[in-house]
């Protein structure tokens, strides 16, 4: 018998996607504990406070949270204007955890480091889906332990950021010269302004947190006109980071796209392509980024070195479960086929829910930017319909677990996976076109067949583009 309050979950997490969980909890009478290893909620989103949001207000706002937050008196942001992460954090985070109905679920610096199974490890099959949860957890120098009966993952990948080398691993002398490398997106233009002002800066990426990183690098510039820039781009080619333009139907994310192309085009910051970073030398006169091998290499020499090459989960305190895990991905099997960049490069990955979250462990599920593994484009309207089907599974309503309650907006990019294609695959926008040849793919060929000028996809017969290998922080979930 599990000693503990029925339905009771384990939400590991109190960002975005965490507190909405909590709030689909409530509404269904689970009792939700909220682990945040940070000593406030949205730990990780104030990481990049900084940074505007390319999604309006109104794809940023969970149904449950919205409600709870109303019945307080709460005014909600108008829903097409642009927050900030420390928006996010200021007029929704904040106001939705200290609500009475979730801040007495908050467990704060309180982290995670190890799962399992009361009295059964890893190898113990027969009665497993009985046993209750053992969450145990460090709050200051004490380990503690919480009983659960399901457990939600919504940790987030922030704290893992992918290394600079080519290869997945961190290029030789990457640790050495730690003290020069920035991950993600420093807050350039503010607290970190004159760490990079005036300097050699060189930015490893081509998505949005790159693209963005170089736009106020750029402004940066203006106020400190000896600052140069070079983007390191690993790709022969930087169009995807162009991205679909007015075709996408989030504009301020086609707009970013257009104007890292300008700034490009008019020689504000230079590229380098095909840039495979190995080795990190450290120089009195700076840092030396070596690509290529002992017979070819390609150097650089700069001052600073952000790089922003997505970010990957870490999933050693479930070690003791049993994890069903793309191999390439480290995403949810089901969820794989979805997003791989690989295979599915329009970027728009459709909603789904617990059917395709769940694990070989009966009651683990994996949700918010975690479940995309080492996948890009993560939106947080997508986290929040991901948990509103876990919970709804949870409580079994089958029903509505299956049911999809959300419509995501089209990026307005369809390209092929490599440089050598040129067609969609099967899997983006319903592949290639059957007949026509004005036509870029089977949506784009159905709208014209129907006297409409194309579905607007912005993909074509010619789009060499490489897979983007970054999550999209500024949708952080």
């Amino acid at each position: 018998m599990k000693n503990m309050t029925p339905q009771t979950i384990a939400i590991i997490g109190a960002g975005p996607v965490g507190l909405a969980a909590a709030a689909r909890a409530l509404e269904r009478g689970i009792t939700p504990v909220i682990f945040e290893k940070g000593p406030v909620i949205g730990q990780a989103v104030r990481q990049w406070q900084h940074v505007r949001m390319f999604s309006p207000w109104k794809y940023n706002i969970d149904a449950a949270c919205r409600q709870l937050l109303l019945a307080s008196g709460w005014k909600e942001p108008d829903g097409e204007s642009y927050p900030t992460g420390g928006d996010l954090v200021t007029q929704y985070l904040e106001p939705l955890a200290t609500l009475p109905a979730l801040q007495k679920h908050l467990r704060l610096e309180s982290e995670v480091i190890a799962i399992s199974r009361v009295g059964f490890d890893k190898l113990k099959t027969a009665g497993r889906e009985d046993a209750a949860y053992e969450i145990r957890y460090r709050k200051a120098s004490e380990e503690l332990i919480l009983l659960a009966d399901t457990v939600l993952d919504v940790s987030g990948t922030w704290n893992t950021p992918n290394p600079a080398g080519a290869n997945g691993l961190s290029a030789i002398g990457e640790k050495q010269a730690g003290d020069h490398i920035s991950y993600g997106m420093p807050d350039l233009l503010g607290t970190q302004k004159s760490r990079f002002a005036h300097k050699r800066v060189a930015v490893l990426g081509m998505g949005h947190s790159a693209t963005g990183n170089l736009i106020d690098l750029v402004t940066l510039s203006k106020e400190a006109p000896e600052t140069s820039i070079v983007w390191l781009v690993r790709g022969k080619d930087a169009g995807k980071a162009f991205g679909g333009g007015a075709n996408d139907q989030l504009a301020a994310r086609g707009a970013l796209g257009a104007e890292i192309k300008q700034l490009l085009e008019s020689g504000k910051l230079t590229i380098e392509t095909g840039f495979r970073l190995e080795r990190i030398i450290q120089t009195k006169g700076g840092i030396k980024l070596q690509a290529g091998n002992d017979t070819e290499k390609h150097e650089v020499i700069v001052d600073e070195l952000i790089v922003s090459t997505g970010f990957r989960p870490d999933y050693s305190f479930a070690s003791e479960l049993r994890l069903a895990l793309d191999p390439a991905l480290e995403c949810p099997p089901a969820l794989a086929p979805l997003i791989d960049p690989n295979e599915h490069s329009c970027g728009t990955v459709r909603p789904h829910g617990a059917a395709e979250l769940a694990q070989p462990e009966t009651g683990y599920y994996i949700a918010g930017m975690k479940s995309y593994g080492r996948a890009p484009t993560f939106l947080t309207l997508t986290g929040y319909e991901q948990v509103r089907s876990i919970i709804a599974e949870i409580a079994g309503d089958h029903e509505a677990a299956a049911r999809v309650e959300l419509v995501l907006p089209e990026t307005g990019v369809c390209s092929g996976p490599s440089d050598t294609e040129t067609a969609p695959p099967a899997s983006c926008c319903g592949g290639a076109p059957v007949e026509r040849a004005d036509a870029c793919c089977v949506a784009d060929e159905k709208a014209k067949d129907a006297g409409e000028s194309g579905c607007g996809c912005g993909c074509g017969p010619k789009a060499e583009q490489e897979p983007q290998n970054e999550k999209v922080m500024a949708h952080y979930g």
